[in-house]
């Protein structure tokens, strides 16, 4: 194989990576709302997690790689490097979630948790479809930017239950050490949320560039 094709990349390479990278939040995602909805068995459902943070890393390192020694690719390498980035966030943010419940022997789980990490998993099946769409966005760009609008639409929502739960935290008699605790896991809850949003913000900006 000469050196010019080996720096010619398949075209579906960097494709495979954004949709392996997806798949891993959305089983990252449900693996946190698991974690919240059946609170049992702790240590093994946040290990579980945590290996599914491993194997989304290996996806994006591997990923990075290519990046940095293929000189063809679909679209802008800022582009690329910015949605593999922000993809691995989501489910870098999830498992920070998780091992801060594990680690702060949290007891008894907030019930605005579970919603708003059922807000989460909705986003990130959300994204694992307008991530495949593009593949072939320029059939029907309407549809991968509609998956976007939604996914920003739930980033709102996952804001204004945000704000709720903070609102009960913050109420006079609670525990001032709990409160801390959930802050802590709540905001790293609602931060996967946003880094949902970027992904969904640089799918728009490829599509409406490269349509």
């Amino acid at each position: 194989m000469t050196l010019l094709q080996r720096l010619m990349p398949k075209s579906d390479d960097f494709f495979s990576d954004f949709e392996a990278q997806a798949d891993a939040v959305v089983e990252g995602t449900k693996a946190l709302k698991d974690l919240l909805d059946d609170f049992t068995r702790v240590p093994e459902k946040v290990a579980a997690l945590k290996e599914i943070e491993h194997r989304a890393d290996d996806i994006t390192h591997r990923a990075f790689a290519r990046l940095h020694t293929q000189f063809i690719t679909p679209f802008d390498r800022a582009e690329i490097h910015r949605l593999l980035s922000r993809i691995d966030d989501v489910v870098d943010l999830a498992d920070a979630a998780a091992e801060r419940i594990a680690l702060y022997d949290i007891d008894q789980v907030m019930p605005e948790a579970r919603e708003l990490a059922a807000v989460l998993v909705a986003q990130a099946e959300k994204m694992a479809e307008v991530v495949r769409g593009l593949r072939t966005f320029r059939k029907d760009p309407e549809v991968v930017l509609a998956g976007c609008r939604e996914i920003n639409s739930l980033e709102n929502q996952a804001d204004t239950l945000t704000r709720r739960t903070m609102a009960k935290l913050f109420k006079r008699g609670n525990d001032p050490l709990e409160v801390v605790k959930w802050k802590e896991i709540i905001d790293l809850i609602e931060s996967a949320t946003d880094r949902a949003e970027d992904v969904a913000n640089v799918v728009e900006g490829v599509v409406l560039e490269h349509a």
